[in-house]
């Protein structure tokens, strides 16, 4: 379970990144500054997010897997 609490922190991680990088771009619009690395940010807080989602899957599936063997 260790690899569970793990991918959901990166989760929780990964969304706060991209909030933020969210909020940033807003305000560099505004300010007419350039956005190009707030996208990147925001590319790599997703890429992230779907890492630990990816890492969720699979423990979800592995649990299964040892549940079904003991049945």
């Amino acid at each position: 379970m260790l690899a569970l609490n793990t991918a959901i922190g990166g989760l929780m991680s990964a969304q706060a990144r991209f909030d933020k990088s969210a909020v940033k771009t807003v305000q560099d619009i505004a300010q007419g500054k350039d956005i190009v690395s707030d996208f990147v940010d925001q590319i790599q807080a997703r890429t992230a997010f779907e890492a630990n989602i990816s890492v969720i899957k699979t423990v979800n599936e592995t649990t299964g897997r040892l549940l079904d063997m003991k049945a």
